[in-house]
């Protein structure tokens, strides 16, 4: 994925990094896919042969491929994964829920009034992986770090700190550049973790790969391109993991693993496997021995409509493609039910989401669609034409596309066209911002658990006019929107302390949204684990995270 590095001009500018994210989702990411099995196992041995069955390992089975564990360069699902094993961070969440807690912090933090200056206690009983005590100096130069060395996470810190510094030895204060509610959320990011002054050095570029020296339950033991082996941190400060170790075994192709796990090769796989194949693993789970995890992600998936081209600059036109879209036969016919409607760009995973677009538009409302282009000047003798663009990597967003094309088509016939059209996946992101396609198929990973996530980098824009986003993250995104309410509405929910009052300002973002229409939530992905019966402690947090610590041989 190295051709990634050249695909935006100013490395330092939020809108230009937050794409990652979602590339990451279509270069190598169907979803995740995890196997766990004691010992590292050839695909014909049973999890009863499998090297190291009685000495408490556990082999994690995964298709993807982690191209660093330098927190301040990975950016991409697995390696998140990796480094929220390896490492520790200042705030976590606890196991199961979406409560924030201290981990490396002993307290939450101490906000100024003005909202600016965090102040954090930290624990002075942890020591790094080579020895190096943790203290708030170790923990300075890991985030000075992560923003300065130019890795692709650095604008999540370098945009929103102003400072940072060791006010004591074992106390951390942080001053924003601007009011940031959620930013104890952001610190619990996998990067940023602390790693020991005495393995890493602050410089542009200076990154390692293939190691990694931080403080938490596992330490690296070897990093290859079809393996990675971690071993239990003995002089770990906290709880020690259920299991000796893991062993990681990076497979080929989903089909391998999927053959792994149904043969007792492999104790877990989790993601990545096909729908059809998740179906039969679901169907012969009681006969086969293993267990069927069904749990949610905040993975969203919609459409972004380029309001710089016509008639897409026809706000009744968009709100007409909304009405368009049947999402329940997008999930019967593409998912095999393995996904969920979405009706906001927030997931339903919070709160706060409200589910605005089926409220206002419904799901495959084409009298509501024919009104609205009618309205517009739109008819038989007049049609609509629409073009839809996706990453031609992508097999489910091609069997989305086509769907929606057959849809609509059918409903409302000689009134709109449907034009699908791909690219290769770096081809379409390169041009996204260019303004060249009209309506893109994409998908977004948050950087953190927060509603903020999934609305500043839709609607924020820095330079605009009309209604037009000359330069942000709505131009980044393909939408090129720009209104200055949502501006001062991102601004005002993003400096206020006060929960309830921020979940007003981002019910009032959400109706914005569908109003104006500049994207159309699609479908949010389901999460997926199988694990062989003698596995305990298999799960995947509502915050998406993995813990490898919980997993153990029952």
């Amino acid at each position: 994925m190295n051709f990634l590095a050249s695909w935006f001009g100013n490395q330092n500018r939020p809108w230009a990094r937050q794409p990652w994210r979602r590339v990451t989702q279509f270069v190598g990411l169907f979803g995740l896919v995890l196997a766990i099995a004691l010992g590292c196992t050839p695909n014909n041995q049973t999890a009863t042969d499998t090297p190291g069955a009685t000495d408490g390992r556990i082999t994690i089975g995964t298709t993807l491929t982690a191209r660093t564990l330098d927190p301040a360069d990975a950016y991409e699902t697995f390696p998140g994964i990796l480094l929220y094993n390896l490492g520790d961070r200042l705030y976590t969440y606890e196991p199961g829920t979406t409560n924030l807690v201290p981990q490396l912090a002993t307290a939450m933090p101490t906000v100024s009034d003005d909202s600016l200056t965090y102040t954090i206690p930290l624990r002075d009983d942890v020591t790094l992986h080579d020895g190096t005590p943790f203290n708030a100096e170790v923990m300075v130069f890991s985030i000075q770090r992560f923003m300065e060395n130019g890795g692709r996470p650095a604008y999540l810190l370098s945009e929103k700190i102003a400072s940072v510094e060791a006010t004591a030895e074992h106390e951390l204060t942080i001053t924003l550049s601007a009011p940031f509610a959620a930013f104890p959320a952001l610190l619990s990011f996998s990067g940023v973790t602390p790693v020991s002054p005495e393995s890493y050095e602050i410089g542009t570029g200076s990154f390692q790969p293939d190691s990694f020296v931080g403080s938490g339950p596992y330490k690296l033991a070897a990093f290859t391109s079809d393996s990675i082996k971690l071993d239990v941190n003995e002089d770990y400060w906290g709880e020690a993991p259920a299991n000796q170790g893991i062993d990681i075994q990076i497979f080929t192709s989903a089909a391998n693993l999927y053959n792994t796990f149904r043969t007792g090769g492999l104790d877990v796989a989790y993601q990545t496997l096909d729908p059809e194949q998740v179906t039969a693993l679901e169907r012969e789970a009681s006969s086969g021995g293993w267990e069927a995890i069904e749990a949610g992600t905040n993975v969203i998936n919609y459409m972004s409509l380029n309001q710089t081209i016509e008639p897409l600059d026809d706000v009744r036109v968009r709100q007409a493609i909304a009405a368009m879209v049947d999402r329940p036969l997008i999930n019967e016919r593409v998912f095999q039910g393995q996904a969920e409607p979405l009706y906001s760009l927030i997931p339903a995973s919070f709160d706060v989401s409200e589910p605005v677009f089926q409220a206002a538009y419904g799901d495959g409302d084409f009298e509501l669609a024919r009104e609205l282009l009618t309205e517009a000047g739109f008819s038989e003798t007049n049609p609509l034409t629409v073009e839809i663009w996706y990453p031609s990597a992508s097999t489910p967003r091609s069997i989305v596309a086509n769907t929606l094309k057959e849809s609509i088509e059918s409903a409302l016939p000689g009134l709109v066209t449907v034009n699908v059209q791909n690219t290769e996946g770096a081809t379409l992101w390169e041009n996204v911002g260019k303004g060249i396609y009209p309506i893109i198929l994409s998908n977004w990973y948050p950087d953190y658990y927060d509603p903020d996530t999934f609305i500043q980098p839709f609607l924020g824009c820095e330079n605009g006019s009309g209604s037009t986003c000359k330069e942000g993250p709505s131009q980044a995104n393909g939408s090129f929107y720009y209104s200055p309410e949502a501006n001062d509405l991102i601004a005002q929910q993003r400096a206020e302390q006060d929960p309830a009052v921020r979940q007003e300002l981002l019910k009032d973002l959400q109706q914005i949204m569908v109003d104006d229409v500049p994207y159309i939530p699609l479908w949010q992905n389901k999460d997926y684990v199988f694990a062989q019966g003698d596995i305990d402690g298999v799960s995947i947090e509502p915050t998406q995270q993995f813990l490898l610590w919980q997993i153990s041989r029952g």
